[in-house]
């Protein structure tokens, strides 16, 4: 019986005769998934096989796996990628938005992943389609997207970068929440790895093609936030490679109406092209489109801008831009107002767009808040505590070694303080929790006074740098002048056809980024064995 396309046939067995092999439901150039049958538990499951089209083949009537020619050091590499990833999503049970990894399997020189089967769940792309006109509000969106940030965060802690964030790699259950699927080893979501690359058109950041610029988890934020402008606006993105040419990526006037200004920011800031232009970490993300802190502000100022908006006749043809050039640098107010004001000049003569104007008074009045609230306590000015009015004091409360996140979820510390921040990198604190505070808790102050949090930015990480084929010295140098001090070397045994003390491989990945404490393995080929033939 020959295999088709390298895949398993119907009926086999894999798991010691657990699993009940069915059709295929999809592969690329990572794997194949399989719908099988758990004969041990009764259910239905599916099965990821590592199978990496590129670089083996299967013979007639065999279900081993066979490396290509010369490969095997890359096939054994990719393999250990896969078992580490999918170790990790076992690990990860009790995620809302995580689909079920139940088992993982070696065999047949290969490996498999056994996941849930969610019966009756639809890809978010017929999600979308089943919603009438193709999108759905921002109401809607927040509560179905929301979820899968903290998911996203907790995948990221791990070292998890998925890279194939789409509308047909998130799943919408029966019980109407999204679950991440669609996991893949690095080397299938970048081009030019050596295995065959699937890469979501309109969702994929730039770096993802092959442009040497790094990954992280801004490569998801931007995927994350192009399938949410999906979602809302009923429309692919533009294909981020056509953007660097000619970025023409907008939000249309009616939809520009109706989703929140602080959404629209969120937005602006996740689909930068640039990786060093974008959104940094998922937190950062989930805090704008909550609008923390600046929700209340929103909230606060909408009606007298939609009141200033009708006194001056505003025309509401007007588009509100995605994005901004890549290189463009930081703007202040002052220029903000005026980029705005010249866009809806452009576009409409004398139209400036409801949301033009809050996103204006919103930066104003953030800008505001960082001076102060209370005239009587400016930053910079001495000892905030002097002077308190017994009548109206409050105390500082613990913000130390909590998230900045759960402390945003508390609008009242906005109102009662102005809240400033800044991030700094840690060994000692994880990522998102708070350092420390500039005014000791139990303190009493006066409300409005400034309090400055320092947010962790985790462990400083750094691209690993390509050392194949260098000295071990030099290999040494280039790592610890990228950041890394902690490496360690591999003797690996030379048949002679390879230069002594040269670097053969490394566990890291080129252009990956590490955390700098990450130990750096590296196997060195050694002095080649010679032998001597006996004189006569």
């Amino acid at each position: 019986m020959a295999f088709e396309n390298l895949y398993l046939p119907e009926n086999s067995v894999i798991g010691e005769g657990r699993y009940l092999i069915g059709k295929v439901l999809n592969a690329n150039g990572d794997g194949v998934t399989y719908l099988a049958f758990d004969t041990e538990k009764k259910t239905t499951v599916e099965v990821r096989e590592f199978l990496p089209d590129s670089i083996c083949i299967r013979k007639e009537d065999s279900t081993h796996l066979l490396i290509k020619n010369d490969q095997k050091l890359f096939y054994d590499s990719c393999l250990a990628s896969f078992l580490d990833m999918w170790r990790k999503l076992a690990r990860m049970r009790g995620l809302s938005a995580l689909i079920l990894v139940i088992d993982i399997i070696e065999e047949n020189n290969t490996a498999y992943a056994i996941c849930e089967h969610m019966e009756g769940a639809l890809t978010l792309h017929d999600y979308l389609l089943k919603a009438g006109e193709g999108y759905i509000s921002w109401e809607a969106a927040r509560i179905l997207f929301m979820p899968v940030l903290s998911t996203l965060s907790t995948l990221h802690g791990a070292g998890i970068i998925h890279r194939g964030i789409s509308p047909d790699t998130l799943y919408v259950g029966t019980d109407n929440k999204i679950r991440i699927g669609g996991f893949c080893i690095p080397e299938c979501r970048n081009k030019n790895t050596g295995i065959n690359a699937e890469i979501f058109e309109g969702y994929a950041p730039v770096e993802q093609f092959g442009m040497n610029l790094p990954s992280g988890p801004w490569t998801d934020i931007y995927a994350f936030a192009a399938v949410l402008y999906r979602a809302l606006i009923g429309i692919t993105p533009i294909e981020s490679t056509t953007r660097m040419q000619s970025d023409r990526m907008m939000i249309p006037a009616k939809f520009a109406e109706t989703i929140p200004a602080y959404v629209i920011n969120a937005l602006i800031n996740a689909l930068q092209i640039m990786p060093e232009d974008r959104t940094k970490t998922v937190e950062i993300l989930r805090d704008e489109l909550s609008a923390s802190p600046t929700a209340a502000l929103a909230e606060e100022f909408e009606a007298e801008a939609s009141a200033a908006a009708l006194e001056e006749n505003i025309q509401k043809e007007t588009s509100h831009v995605v994005s901004k050039t890549p290189a463009e640098p930081k703007k202040s107010a002052a220029e903000i107002k005026k980029e705005n004001t010249m866009m809806a000049l452009k576009a409409g003569g004398i139209a400036a767009g409801v949301v033009i104007l809050i996103f204006i008074i919103l930066c104003c009045t953030v800008l505001k808040g960082h001076i102060g609230k209370n005239p009587g306590n400016k930053p910079g000015t001495g000892d905030q505590t002097s002077a308190v009015s017994p009548d109206t004091a409050i105390q500082v409360p613990t913000f130390t070694g909590r998230t900045y996140t759960s402390i945003t979820s508390q609008k009242s510390y906005f109102k009662d303080f102005s809240i400033k921040t800044k991030e700094e990198y840690s060994t000692e604190v994880n990522r998102g929790y708070v350092i420390s505070q500039s005014i000791e808790p139990g303190t009493e102050v006066n409300p409005g006074t400034e309090i400055e949090l320092v947010i962790s930015l985790g462990v400083e990480q750094a691209e690993m740098v390509d050392v194949i084929g260098k000295t071990y010295d030099e290999a040494v140098a280039l790592l610890k002048e990228a950041g890394f001090e902690n490496i360690k070397k591999i003797d690996m045994t030379n048949d002679g056809s390879h230069t002594s003390n040269t670097v053969a491989s490394t566990i890291q990945k080129v252009g990956e980024l590490y955390d700098k404490t990450e130990k750096i393995t590296l196997t060195v080929y050694v002095e080649a064995e010679t032998t001597t033939q006996p004189d006569g």
